[in-house]
């Protein structure tokens, strides 16, 4: 990819509405996303009626409700993927969406989607991470709560079932929302490109946009990142989510840090030659000089401009001899 591919999770904050959805569609267009990104599920595959809540969960959604009634309300049925697909064909803008689940994953794929986003529960999955793995696709694989090893087995069945290694980008993340400073750790991005040799990304969880414009400037060459109409609708991420302008300001500083980042190659830029002769110095003289003499430490220097001999060659012109009368405060 040439630039950093943002994708606008939208995630589940369409809190089962059609209309919420498209409206989070249209934020990331204008935001500059590349794509935004929803979930595919069905609550019967997904999870037992007895598993509990995450902590942030139980904070942002009813107490009493189980994790199983909480997500029942955000399924995608076919009809409404279809729409938002061609929602997305319509604003320009790449439609993903995570499955999680077998049924969920053929689901995606009979409606063409080319990108596969693994999420982090799912990367010791292994009849999940088989059945992406025989697509074929491009893979996107997150690896919060995972460690080096737990990465390399997922990397290994994805491979082994028929998916190139060069098709798999490995994006380093952290599951808790919100994410701790402390527990970001970003440098485990770097750790993951060097183990793996493979695309690098930054799936991000924290609060605010610093760390993921910060993970660009790292070698990230994906970045994921929550967002929502308002942080305080109900449901399970909205508080965790950027606002409509947090989304645009983080996409704004990530193509700036883009620019910024050029090409590695380490000489004047374009821009700035013009200030050489203004901001570097000369040798000139500190007293008038008859034809004859010799120049030396007493009545040469160092000055502004720099439109002249360069102080590189001091110890060349030291000793010679003037060829020709000189003023006070005149280029040698």
């Amino acid at each position: 990819m040439s630039k950093v591919f943002i994708i606008a999770e939208a995630g589940v904050n369409h809190n089962g509405s059609l209309e919420l959805a498209k409206k989070l569609i249209d934020v990331a267009c204008v935001a500059g996303a590349d794509a935004v990104k929803f979930q595919t599920f069905k609550a019967d595959r997904l999870v037992s009626k007895r598993a509990q809540k995450a902590e942030y969960q139980k904070q942002t959604t009813d107490g009493a409700e189980s994790q199983y009634d909480m997500i029942k309300k955000l399924e995608l049925d076919l009809d409404t993927h279809k729409k938002l697909i061609a929602y997305c064909n319509q604003k320009n803008i790449m439609f993903l969406s995570t499955p999680f689940d077998h049924d969920s994953i053929d689901l995606l794929d009979s409606l063409g989607i080319e990108i596969f986003k693994i999420p982090s529960g799912e990367i010791t999955n292994l009849p999940y991470l088989r059945a992406i793995g025989k697509l074929q696709k491009k893979i996107i694989l997150s690896t919060g709560m995972a460690d080096i090893g737990e990465i390399e087995d997922a990397l290994d069945v994805l491979i082994n079932a028929g998916t190139k290694k060069e098709h798999i980008t490995i994006l380093h993340a952290n599951t808790e929302y919100p994410t701790p400073m402390e527990d970001v750790n970003l440098l485990a991005m770097q750790t993951i490109a060097q183990a793996f040799k493979v695309d690098i990304g930054y799936s991000d969880h924290t609060n605010g946009i610093e760390v993921p414009i910060a993970a660009v400037a790292m070698g990230a060459s994906i970045i994921e990142k929550h967002f929502t109409l308002d942080k305080t609708m109900e449901g399970p991420d909205h508080k965790a989510s950027l606002d409509p302008d947090e989304l645009e300001s983080m996409i704004k500083a990530i193509r700036n840090i883009e620019i910024a980042l050029g090409n590695g190659l380490k000489k004047p830029s374009k821009s700035e030659i013009k200030n050489m002769p203004i901001a570097r110095k000369s040798i000139i003289t500190c007293k008038a000089i008859v034809k004859g003499e010799r120049f030396c430490e007493e009545n040469i220097t160092i000055k502004r401009p720099g439109d002249g001999l360069s102080p590189m060659r001091w110890d060349e012109i030291i000793g010679t001899i003037a060829t020709r009368d000189y003023a006070e405060d005149e280029l040698v």
